[in-house]
């Protein structure tokens, strides 16, 4: 029988993108199904064809619902995947939704391109639309924390808590007499409405991310504060891009409890992203188990929920805040906000975590004087102010924190979802510090797991 295999198919030297492929005894298991963004390159590697046939997949293990996790799913489904997708219960209602709002997307993204005419392709297509995603919904298979649940024959997968958002999961893989650690995206030691991340497992190897593997969170500021205090004086409005999932819901923690001790003026927040809404409810159980009012605290707390509705949000005539999605600016309604408010110095945009490279809002975070959007350039006069906190992702010193917990030594470390120089830098410390060998493997790189 020959060795079981891991093959790195996404999220080497780059952050996002995660597929990771195990292979024994002629069975296949794929750790993630996440979607490429950032830059044009990146993005393109969504559209080809994928190293196997996805009909000779058994299963695929999810991590988490957040895109660059789950956003190649319908793609897979479309062309010829139907095994089930083992996840928690969470991660399954919550991917569901992502992905809903992934087609709607890419369809009206693809509609506005031939319709504006700015697409190369004639006529622009999606990757995957909705009747893609209705049949990946249907092969959801929930699994509890700490289950040891077959994901092939000879293969058997464990999930534990991984801290960084609702359902999100850590995988112990065992095959072939192997046990392989998949870290997910790892979160900080505490969330307020996540239970905690849990240790690691003993396990032979370990793929750990690095997304802030070269860094550390800033201490807790009055950076948002300040920014707010500053928009409502000269009459503006606050727009803070923010993941439909999870970001969403810690910046509205973050903005009740800042009026409520009278750290910013009673404000109108809006949350405009269909998405984040859906989101919201699938939230909620966890404010109650936290004893949260829905309204997260704020005092005048609304919603958008349609399109019309939106539109009005792309100039108030008052000031407030505008919560919307996506976190980096990349699609969704905040892209059509900054279009109106970016050439108004009275406005401030807040960048509230990671901004891949290649996305408007890493353009921002560096000080972009134009962004394009829809085939137009637009000016950047307003206020831009990039807040760290809101992070959900462990920095260096926290993913050390977890790999030391370990309950022996690895037999290797594979450092991924990084950028390289990241990646690279965390690597290096697992070996200085650890005295783990530890590996940024290569796109496409294939090892032993025996």
């Amino acid at each position: 029988m020959s060795s079981p295999m891991l093959t790195f198919l996404g999220a080497t030297g780059t952050v996002t993108g995660s597929r990771f492929l195990v292979e024994h005894g002629g069975e296949r298991v794929l750790v993630d199904a996440g979607l490429y963004q950032g830059v044009k390159s990146l993005r393109e590697r969504n559209w080809e064809a994928f190293p196997i046939d996805p009909a000779t997949l058994r299963s695929v293990v999810l991590t988490h619902a957040h895109l660059d996790h789950c956003g190649f799913l319908p793609r897979l489904v479309r062309d010829g995947f139907d095994g089930p997708i083992l996840c928690t219960p969470e991660t399954a209602e919550l991917a569901v939704i992502v992905l809903e709002d992934s087609a709607h997307l890419q369809e009206e993204d693809a509609r506005y391109a031939n319709q504006a005419g700015f697409s190369k392709h004639s006529p622009a297509l999606p990757l995957y639309d909705a009747d893609d995603v209705q049949r990946t919904r249907r092969l959801f298979v929930p699994v509890a924390f700490h289950a040891e649940t077959e994901a092939a024959d000879g293969v058997t997968v464990t999930l534990r808590s991984a801290g960084h958002i609702l359902g999100s999961a850590t995988a112990t893989l065992e095959v072939g007499g192997s046990a392989v650690l998949f870290s997910g995206d790892l979160g900080r030691p505490r969330h307020p409405l996540v239970p905690v991340r849990e240790d690691p497992p003993a396990a032979d190897l370990v793929v750990v991310e690095s997304t802030y593997g070269d860094r550390r969170h800033p201490p807790r500021s009055s950076t948002l504060a300040d920014a707010i205090r500053r928009t409502i004086k000269r009459g503006g409005t606050v727009l803070i891009p923010a993941f439909a999932v999870d970001r969403t819901e810690l910046v509205l923690l973050e903005l009740g409890e800042l009026m409520r001790t009278g750290a910013v003026p009673r404000t109108p927040v809006f949350v405009d992203s269909p998405m984040a809404l859906a989101a919201l409810r699938v939230y909620e159980r966890a404010l109650q188990d936290q004893g949260l009012p829905r309204t997260f605290g704020l005092p005048d707390l609304r919603t958008a929920a349609s399109p019309l509705e939106s539109e009005e949000l792309n100039a108030p005539s008052y000031p407030c805040i505008v919560v919307s999605a996506s976190g980096m600016a990349s699609g969704g309604r905040v892209v059509h906000h900054l279009a109106h408010q970016l050439p108004d110095p009275r406005n401030c945009v807040v960048l509230t975590g990671y901004q891949a490279v290649g996305t408007r809002g890493r353009d921002l975070a560096e000080g972009a004087r134009h962004v394009k959007i829809h085939g137009r350039y637009v000016p950047v006069r307003a206020e831009v102010v990039v807040d760290d906190e809101f992070s959900a992702h462990a920095d260096a010193d926290e993913l050390m924190s977890w790999l030391r917990r370990m309950p022996s030594p690895p037999r290797t470390a594979f450092v991924v979802h990084g950028e390289r120089t990241a990646s690279v830098a965390f690597a290096r410390r697992i070996e200085d510090e650890l005295g783990w060998p530890a590996v940024v493997p290569q796109m496409g790189e294939r090892v032993r797991l025996d």
